[in-house]
């Protein structure tokens, strides 16, 4: 299955299906787009709340790309944190309490995560482009510079 933006899950399988293939690595890197990881990081934030949500994608990302023999120089510590809590409020919003899934199946929430968020450059109503470009922001979570995180 391919991630793209325009592409939605016709139902909780196929949400299942991306994750699972996340994790075991049979996920190619290049199908693993903006939307593939707002996905996982829904599935995380519903199974293990806000306060664990953030350390499990941490883990699950640095073993996917150990998997693929991509360095750690590739993931971004500011880049998933903002990610993790932008999801985990969505979950809020949308009527789930960051544990359970809200009453709505579980592939809606994950399409309607994608539409909303479909541009990955949100980050940058937050962060100036040199900050989130920085090794400080790579290795560990730095706050945004341009406004605070209103979620």
């Amino acid at each position: 299955m391919t991630t793209q933006a325009h592409e939605e899950f016709g139902g909780d399988a196929e949400v299942g299906e991306l994750v699972r293939g996340f994790e075991s690595g049979e996920l190619p890197p290049a199908e693993f787009g903006h939307r593939g990881h707002l996905t996982v990081a829904l599935w995380y934030a519903l199974r293990h709340g806000a306060a664990d949500a953030a350390r499990v994608m941490r883990e699950a990302l640095g073993a996917y790309l150990d998997r693929h023999g991509l360095g750690p120089e590739v993931y971004h510590e500011t880049l998933t944190i903002f990610w993790m809590r932008r999801v985990c409020a969505f979950c809020g919003a949308a009527g789930g309490d960051g544990v359970a899934p809200a009453s709505r199946p579980l592939y809606a929430l994950a399409n309607e995560l994608a539409r909303e968020f479909v541009d990955s450059r949100l980050v940058y109503a937050y962060y100036s482009e040199a900050l989130i470009k920085s090794d400080a922001a790579r290795r560990e979570w730095v706050a945004p510079d341009l406004r605070p995180l209103d979620f």
